[in-house]
């Protein structure tokens, strides 16, 4: 009776091993579907997602986050979060002390792309990992914000480019006018009365100040009044030859200047105002003049834009370059940096290529040139500014 006893609970205990085995089995596979599961969601979302240990190392980098870095994950696992991300040693400080009292917050830096895409702009929150056992490390999201900054300084242009139309039309009949007759009586007793060197002198310092108002007044001018386009087709070449010919003829041009043209060898045209293009690269070829006050190359170029069947005007100077924090503002109004202009020849063309719906490229590296860059798309509408 014992042997068969024991024969039955050892049956017994064997069916309850292998239903457990079964229902072990089963858990891990869901388990193995969970995780598999909780991964592709991770790895679906367009923000990246990064989590770290104790010690600030990566865990988890999901293929947003290579996306947006240019880093695969093979080599950011294991690394120090600081590195991979780029994280200004103030930000990851501010992280640490305010994680502590205030919880998650969101933080903006530049971080230079791994795979050539140049300087981005991002946005990242970061906030403790909890475990059950208590904190772990850190969790970091983040986005690539470059287009959605450059929107809203694109909107602040346009307001105060807006403010500045209204304050010119405001004002600049009202200065215009009375300017016009200073400078007519200036001139007649010039002619009329015997002056001496000293007072020509000063008649020549009234006069010209006064044609460098007036130049600023037509610069406001150009904000405050509604667009008139004149659309046609035009030869691009023959813009831009034009424009360099005016160039190698004006005051702005000093010795040790030259002025290139590249163009294709067949015809390139563009349907729009023709002489908006040209005040396009005159503004930017005049800039570049004035940031080479000891000589230099100019070069004006004119390309098909394949993507969109438009054009691309590219003014490339040799000269004293722009400091990079200069670089958000440099199409506003006034944001001149030299003596010479009234400060809204940029921010001229900023509106015009905001009116063909264009976009404008600068890169520039202080002492070594700028290059700017002006893609218009092929012609649908224009909006009247």
């Amino acid at each position: 009776f014992g042997f068969f006893a024991v024969a039955l609970l050892a049956g017994s205990l064997a069916d309850s091993l292998r239903s457990a085995g079964v229902q072990l089995e089963q858990a891990s596979s869901e388990i193995a579907d969970l995780q598999a599961l909780n991964q592709h969601v991770i790895d679906s979302l367009p923000s990246g997602l990064a989590t770290t240990d104790r010690s600030h190392r990566i865990l988890t980098f999901n293929r947003g986050a290579e996306a947006i870095t240019g880093v695969p994950f093979r080599v950011a696992v294991g690394r120090p979060i600081v590195d991979v991300l780029q994280l200004p040693p103030a930000v990851m400080a501010t992280i640490q002390t305010e994680l502590t009292s205030k919880g998650a917050r969101r933080y903006e830096y530049r971080f230079r792309a791994a795979d050539g895409r140049g300087e981005l702009e991002i946005g990242l929150a970061a906030t403790h990992l909890e475990t059950p056992g208590g904190r772990a490390g850190l969790l970091f999201t983040f986005q690539d914000v470059t287009n959605i900054k450059k929107l809203e300084r694109d909107v602040a242009i346009q307001q105060r480019l807006a403010a500045v139309g209204e304050m010119a039309a405001g004002i600049a009949h009202e200065i215009r006018n009375p300017l016009a007759s200073m400078s007519g009586s200036i001139q007649i007793l010039r002619q009329e009365l015997p002056l001496s060197a000293e007072q020509e002198q000063l008649m020549d310092i009234v006069l010209r100040e006064s044609e460098r108002l007036n130049t600023t007044i037509r610069s406001f001018l150009a904000y405050a009044r509604p667009q008139r386009f004149q659309i046609a087709r035009f030869d691009v070449r023959r813009a831009l030859n034009d424009t360099a010919l005016l160039l190698r003829n004006s005051a702005e041009l000093r010795e040790g200047h030259e002025i290139l043209v590249d163009v294709p060898a067949s015809e390139l045209w563009y349907e729009a105002d023709e002489g908006q293009i040209k005040q396009i690269v005159w503004n930017l070829a005049t800039n570049g003049l004035r940031a080479m006050p000891e000589g230099g190359k100019l070069y004006l170029n004119g390309a098909v834009e394949p993507s969109t069947a438009g054009v691309v005007l590219t003014v490339r100077d040799e000269g004293i370059g722009i400091p990079a924090e200069e670089l958000d503002s440099l199409f506003q109004p006034f944001h001149g940096s030299f003596a010479k202009g009234s400060g809204l020849g940029l921010a001229i063309v900023h509106r015009i290529v905001a009116d063909y719906s264009g976009e404008i490229h600068v890169s520039s590296q202080p002492g070594a040139g700028t290059t700017v860059s002006v893609r218009l798309p092929a012609r649908t509408t224009v909006a009247a500014s």
